[in-house]
């Protein structure tokens, strides 16, 4: 496969981007990903992310990538609350390998209903 390119503003966004290959190798972390999961540093790029995944997880993790669609929840962790995004990104119309986005929300949040 091509080196993939991740455009520059992924890299400064205000939440976590971390995208992984086929493998679950880790390729990619931006700077909030980085400070969240690797105190600053790119140490986890290359890495297989299940390594640090539960059976459940794992499982998720393998659906995802051999089904497609997207796994949303979200987390409470040292008091800040998290929206968790999961999907899979594409390569010439196959999967190849998953984005997470983690941004951290209010613990109570407006719902809009829209028509």
């Amino acid at each position: 496969m091509k080196s993939i390119n991740i455009p520059d503003w992924a890299y400064g966004m205000n939440c976590a981007v971390t995208v992984c290959d086929a493998d679950c190798n880790i390729i990619y972390m931006n700077q909030k990903s980085r400070d969240t999961f690797a105190e600053g540093t790119d140490r986890l790029i290359g890495k297989n992310l299940l390594e640090c995944h539960n059976p459940n997880s794992r499982g998720i993790i393998a659906r995802l990538l051999t089904e497609g669609g997207s796994n949303c929840y979200t987390i409470e962790k040292h008091g800040v609350h998290k929206m968790i995004f999961q999907t899979p990104w594409t390569h010439e119309g196959k999967i190849a390998g998953l984005v997470e986005l983690s941004m951290v929300i209010p613990a109570e949040m407006p719902h809009h209903i829209r028509s």
